[in-house]
């Protein structure tokens, strides 16, 4: 995404299909909103640019013509790339609009000297290449389709930054810890596992922490677990009875062993 300017009195309407001279150079382009001050501080990005005019028929005919031959050329790529014995493994090829430049994303566990491909490549295809190492979130929002909640996965949609996700965050929110569930395409923590986390957060400083004991209406207790969206604490009573209770219920926590663990620090 970037903030575009329009040439003259020229306007579009939102979900038009546009061709732009970025910072990369010619692109097609997908109009989304006005660029208030509101969503240019929102955007956070350093594409700039301006649209040209909004696609025509011949520039779809280009287009698709461009994309029909990506398949043919990526192979291309990847035969010389094995032939050039290089240790890396190539992702995705995007050749932009205006044929200035094709950008080759790949995934490399160590740098990888690949001026002889960029050679043979630019004289193979007689334009600028662009080699752009990835990892294997980046690989994800390029490739993948649908996550396992049914809906497009949120890399390759609304999500500008991929933000950094923690184990802390799954076990927080008691989210399973099995692997296989709350890892996404690239093999890594959902990324939605972070939506929700500074919610979580906040409510949690509400409750007394796990091992404090408290009063109650009905007598002393002590803290075994929180229900944090609920607002709710599992206790043990003084008989060891084990009951939910509302937080609002708690007159006043006399241990903390937090506190104490902390200060002990």
């Amino acid at each position: 995404m970037g903030v575009l300017s329009s040439r003259g009195s020229d306007t579009f309407l939102r979900g038009a299909q546009v061709v732009a001279r970025t910072n990369r150079g010619m692109e097609i382009g997908e109009v989304l909103c006005e660029a208030t001050d509101r969503t240019i501080k929102e955007v956070k990005s350093s594409s700039h640019g301006q649209i040209l005019r909004e696609m025509s028929s011949e520039d779809s005919n280009e287009l698709a013509h461009m994309q029909a031959n990506e398949t043919s050329k990526f192979e291309t790529c990847c035969r010389m790339a094995k032939e050039l014995n290089l240790e890396m493994e190539l992702i995705d090829i995007e050749h932009l609009f205006g044929g200035e430049r094709i950008v080759i994303y790949y995934l490399a566990e160590q740098r990888v000297d690949f001026r002889e491909l960029v050679k043979r490549l630019a004289t193979e295809f007689q334009t600028r290449i662009e080699m752009r190492q990835i990892g294997v979130r980046d690989e994800a929002k390029l490739l993948a389709d649908y996550g396992d909640c049914g809906k497009p996965v949120c890399c390759n949609t609304h999500l500008s930054e991929m933000p950094p996700v923690s184990m802390r965050m799954a076990k927080l929110q008691k989210a399973t810890l099995d692997p296989t569930k709350i890892s996404g395409r690239c093999g890594r923590l959902k990324c939605c596992l972070r939506y929700e986390f500074d919610t979580y957060e906040e409510l949690q400083k509400e409750l007394p922490p796990v091992g404090s004991d408290i009063v109650t209406q009905n007598g002393r207790a002590r803290i075994l677990g929180q229900e944090i969206l609920a607002q709710q604490l599992l206790v043990q009573t003084e008989d060891h009875r084990r009951l939910l209770i509302d937080a609002t219920e708690v007159l006043s926590v006399i241990k903390n062993n937090r506190r104490k663990k902390n200060e002990s620090r």
